[in-house]
């Protein structure tokens, strides 16, 4: 797995590369970073990659040329460089990025990550090198920076090997082992903590008890917080009856 990406601030991604599991992962070889700045692409003093838009208007746009080249640097670099390789620009107006595009990426070479700045991109760029347009919500940043690294991450600990226990990943929300439901709450040593206890089903050792009330308290949540992936579910057949009754209880 590889991840190349093209950003005015390269050392931003030092996070992702060298701190917590993606970082232990990094060093043991289990995937490698190219980072790449579009200013070493450009042939004036100022090593300018913005200018001001056609047709008038605030703020800069991101020019073609230093981010196509970065872009062709980063896939001769790779040996597995073909057409097929995902070109993937951070931008709001992009399709929303789920868990089920995460595990998509994970079992995939890696991709180039375009993170844009300024008040956009050029389109020409865009059309000429820009697979997939990605977004991380609806809401705008300064730069996709940020949204790569999560990106990144939440790719990464799927890889095998990441985590300490790869059942961990398995239970992450959205995750098709949860029908693509939210995870049920944790507890953790000590059973007492101000007042509150540790729910006796997960103190009872009993396996089907916990796995029923981890299912039951995972729809509550989803029904309360996320409607729509109720919906989602049912739509595709992945709430048994057992989960509908319960819903039904709950009104």
């Amino acid at each position: 797995m590889r991840f190349d990406v093209i950003s005015l601030f390269p050392d931003m991604f030092s996070v992702v590369r060298d701190l917590g599991v993606t970082g232990r992962a990094h060093k043991q070889g289990r995937w490698s970073l190219g980072l790449w700045n579009p200013r070493d692409y450009t042939h004036d003093v100022h090593r300018t990659v913005d200018d001001r838009p056609y047709g008038g208007g605030p703020g800069m746009v991101m020019m073609a040329e230093p981010l196509e080249q970065a872009v062709q640097a980063a896939k001769t670099e790779r040996t597995d460089a073909d057409a097929a390789l995902p070109v993937i620009l951070m931008s709001p107006t992009g399709q929303r990025f789920d868990q089920a595009m995460a595990q998509e990426l994970a079992l995939s070479p890696g991709a180039v990550l375009v993170c844009g700045r300024y008040e956009g991109v050029d389109q020409r760029f865009i059309k000429r090198c820009v697979t997939h347009e990605v977004s991380i919500g609806d809401f705008v940043m300064s730069g996709g920076e940020i949204a790569a690294l999560a990106i990144m991450d939440s790719v990464l600990r799927l890889l095998p090997g990441v985590l300490n226990d790869a059942e961990s990943a398995r239970q992450d929300s959205f995750n098709e082992a949860l029908t693509g439901l939210l995870d049920s709450p944790h507890y953790t040593r000590p059973e007492q903590y101000q007042g509150m206890t540790v729910p006796a089903e997960l103190l009872s050792g009993h396996h089907a008890n916990i796995s029923v009330w981890r299912r039951r308290q995972s729809l509550i949540l989803t029904a309360q917080r996320r409607p729509d992936l109720i919906e989602s579910a049912r739509r595709a057949g992945l709430l048994s009856k057992a989960d509908e009754k319960f819903l039904a209880e709950l009104g």
